[in-house]
């Protein structure tokens, strides 16, 4: 029988090599970094654990028993489904990819628990919240985040020096769509527009950047 060791052993290293892969994605400005890889890659280790050594049991010889694993496959396969309804794309922004992958692996947890896997479902708890945290703490200064903003302007021009400036700020614009909302005349459009930017940037630097362009109206930000 193998031991406890052995299972933190194959939940960590799984971890580990499921965050380099979310590493590289997270640099190269993916919506799956390095956290949602790791809980994938986890709850994939975890699930494999559970099928193979959490119903043992079961293959007593001499004793005929209903087989508990089918209950396991389908809420692997069912709970995917709760995931999907996390993820939420708008205007080319998706949210909700680590929550959904936080699902997935709360559903494995709940099998090895069930399953009687006491330790390992304490394990890969400890993991995921280390996963989610630390690696946020440790690689917050990889990767992008993206960031929505609607603006106005009568001078449908400043876009170009806006994009050179955003540069300069080490944003990106990832996309945009202008309306042209005059009215009585007057020129007017409306931008609204997706910016990745590095996760050392927030908000009020976006923010301290438009200010510079007195012809631009910022009326949503999120």
């Amino acid at each position: 029988m193998i031991s406890n060791v052995d299972f933190i052993i194959r939940l960590t290293v799984a971890g580990v090599l499921g965050a380099i892969i979310g590493l590289d994605r997270e640099y190269r400005a993916k919506e799956a970094g390095y956290r949602t890889h790791f809980l994938v890659s986890l709850g994939s280790a975890l699930m494999m654990i559970v099928s193979q050594y959490g119903f043992a049991d079961v293959l007593q010889e001499g004793v005929i028993r209903l087989d508990p694993s089918r209950i396991a496959a389908q809420v692997v396969t069912g709970i995917g489904f709760i995931g999907a309804g996390t993820i939420i794309f708008q205007k080319q922004v998706v949210r909700g990819l680590t929550t959904a992958a936080g699902i997935w692996t709360a559903a494995g947890i709940g099998l090895a628990v069930g399953a009687g896997m006491y330790v390992i479902g304490i394990v890969a708890t400890l993991l995921t919240l280390a996963g989610l945290e630390l690696l946020n703490r440790i690689f917050r200064n990889i990767g992008m985040k993206s960031i929505g903003i609607t603006f106005s302007t009568q001078n449908k021009d400043i876009l170009k020096e806006l994009a050179k400036r955003c540069q300069s700020y080490d944003f990106r614009i990832v996309s945009f769509q202008m309306e042209n909302i005059s009215h009585s005349g007057i020129p007017s459009f409306q931008v609204t527009a997706v910016i990745k930017s590095r996760k050392t940037n927030d908000e009020t630097a976006l923010l301290s950047m438009m200010e510079e362009f007195p012809e631009v109206t910022i009326e949503r930000i999120e």
